[in-house]
């Protein structure tokens, strides 16, 4: 299900970084994410919620752009 909040994310496996591009053209990027959290957020049914309430307050982030 597409997101209303959420364009698209990108997981960089090597560096555990989620990325996450807004639709309003933010970026961040979140470090230190484990695979299985990612897995997680894309099985999600809403991606915004969860990022909400599993990464954001849990993981060290980054404003890319």
């Amino acid at each position: 299900m597409p997101s209303s909040v959420i364009a698209r994310m990108e997981y960089d496996q090597a560096k555990e970084i989620l990325r996450i591009i807004f639709l309003s053209g933010n970026i961040y990027e979140y470090l230190a994410v484990p695979q299985a959290e990612y897995d997680a957020m894309r099985a999600a049914t809403s991606k915004g919620t969860y990022l909400n309430v599993h990464i954001k307050g849990k993981y060290r982030y980054r404003k890319v752009a």
